[in-house]
């Protein structure tokens, strides 16, 4: 990547809806060369898809909490892995060093919606042993931006 696609791709983690001429009036690019530079963006999937950010609180999602997963054994982590992605709850998975195998990033209308999640659907599955929930009481930053700059 250049400094021209590095600028693009900051022009639109700024603003996704910006039209490819206003991309190139910003970056000196035509039109066309700006919706070239876009495709290669994509076909190296440095850019998948298109979204817009949906505000949590204002769809009835008001709680943000944080879980950590501890898996008894490595052979379960496909498995727990392949479950979580269909959990519409969990907006992010990660496998993790340290004392816990996994850190969820998940969002529910209520507690009572937390409590199932985590009780019947979480430590439900094959391997996990114990589970630690961090409640976030408010965020004073969370974005998509990556600092690619």
């Amino acid at each position: 990547m250049d400094p021209t696609d590095i600028a693009i791709i900051g022009l639109l983690q700024a603003d996704g809806r910006l039209s490819l001429a206003r991309i190139g009036a910003e970056v000196g690019l035509s039109t066309s060369a700006v919706n070239d530079r876009l495709r290669g963006l994509r076909e190296r999937g440095v850019l998948a898809g298109t979204t817009v950010i949906v505000d949590p609180a204002k769809v009835g999602l008001g709680v943000l909490a944080f879980i950590s997963v501890l898996i008894d054994w490595s052979a379960h982590n496909e498995a727990f892995s392949r479950a979580v992605r269909d959990m519409p709850e969990v907006l992010e998975c990660h496998h993790v060093t340290g004392d816990w195998s996994y850190l969820l990033k998940v969002r529910t209308r209520d507690n009572d919606s937390l409590e199932d999640l985590i009780s019947n659907r979480i430590k439900a599955l094959p391997g996990v042993t114990r589970s630690e929930t961090v409640f976030a009481v408010g965020t004073d930053k969370e974005t998509t931006q990556l600092p690619i700059s």
